[in-house]
């Protein structure tokens, strides 16, 4: 069953050095939504974290002699599923970003490891534990 997804927007960033992690990265840039998903950015505020799910849409063709890689900053040859490759089976990256402010559809943002025009498939909020989920009431249920 194929599985077809389309971006909600595109990432926007003047850099050209991007780290290959969001955890090393401070690199600005903004997260261009289509407007026909305004409704949804609802509630994001500025100083929290977002996950961005995203297409690696500049990757190589994954096949089988990816299946092992040798990061850069590792001796070794990992498992593909082991490490943040952006050659993989499904090209698809995450990261964790600061949101700086949002106005109207456009979210500004730090920490990108993504290149200019990646395109955008989900936002999520980034949950670190059961009080900082939007829909935690407390208590049991």
């Amino acid at each position: 069953m194929p599985i077809v997804l389309e971006p909600i927007g595109y990432v926007r960033t003047a850099a050209k050095d991007i780290p290959r992690h969001w955890v090393f990265s401070d690199v600005e840039g903004t997260l261009v939504i289509n407007k026909e998903y305004l409704k949804g950015l609802k509630d994001i505020k500025t100083g929290q974290s977002i996950v961005v799910i995203f297409h690696f849409d500049r990757s190589p063709t994954f096949n089988h002699s990816y299946m092992i890689q040798m990061p850069p900053h590792r001796k070794k040859k990992i498992g593909v599923f082991s490490i943040c490759s952006p050659i993989r089976p499904n090209p698809i990256g995450m990261s964790v970003l600061e949101v700086l402010r949002i106005e109207e559809n456009i979210i500004k943002v730090r920490g990108l490891d993504m290149l200019d025009g990646t395109p955008i498939l989900d936002i999520k909020p980034h949950i670190e534990d059961e009080t900082s989920c939007p829909s935690y009431k407390g208590g049991s249920s």
